[in-house]
């Protein structure tokens, strides 16, 4: 199973993709999407959603994960970061793939093991459940956590719509 793994913001928009399941996944690609303060707000989303675009027509994968996160403190940055996430996902929806949302506390307990994970040993995870041993942008690297968490969580999640069938 191919999985992009996105991790959403406006000026920094990571992307990972994984292959395999949870007990053999394999790297395949991890960017972070950047965009300039200077553009006008239309010209970063449109750019956010041609380069996710891009990445899914490329790779086809079969599912999406989300970073699901609630930004509390800051409505102007909350609400920059939801239309970068509402673009995301309409990208997704054009190319048919489903989307899952998982949030920061899910990605850290199914990686390491614990909710209160700090940002380098899910890093550390990343790197050692893929075999990637150069360092990396952090955004790309939440990417692939929430690739790798989709795969973790994906044989539960057949299990549940088998028993509702």
């Amino acid at each position: 199973m191919i999985v992009l793994g996105i991790d959403p913001g406006l000026a920094n928009l990571g992307l990972g993709l994984v292959d395999g399941n949870v007990r053999k996944a394999r790297h395949l690609h991890h960017v972070c999407i950047t965009t300039e303060s200077a553009w006008v707000m239309p010209r970063r989303l449109a750019y956010i959603h041609s380069e996710v675009s891009r990445l899914i027509e490329t790779y086809q994968p079969e599912a999406v994960a989300i970073e699901d996160q609630i930004l509390r403190r800051q409505a102007d940055v909350a609400f920059k970061v939801g239309q970068a996430f509402g673009v995301v996902q309409l990208a997704c929806a054009q190319a048919g793939v489903p989307v899952h949302y998982y949030g920061p506390m899910q990605v850290k307990k199914s990686l390491v093991g614990s909710g209160r994970a700090d940002k380098e040993q899910v890093i550390y995870m990343v790197k050692a459940s893929l075999g990637v041993r150069e360092l990396f942008n952090n955004h790309a690297a939440d990417a692939l956590a929430l690739a790798l968490t989709h795969l973790a969580h994906q044989p539960m999640q057949a299990a549940a719509r088998l028993a509702r069938a």
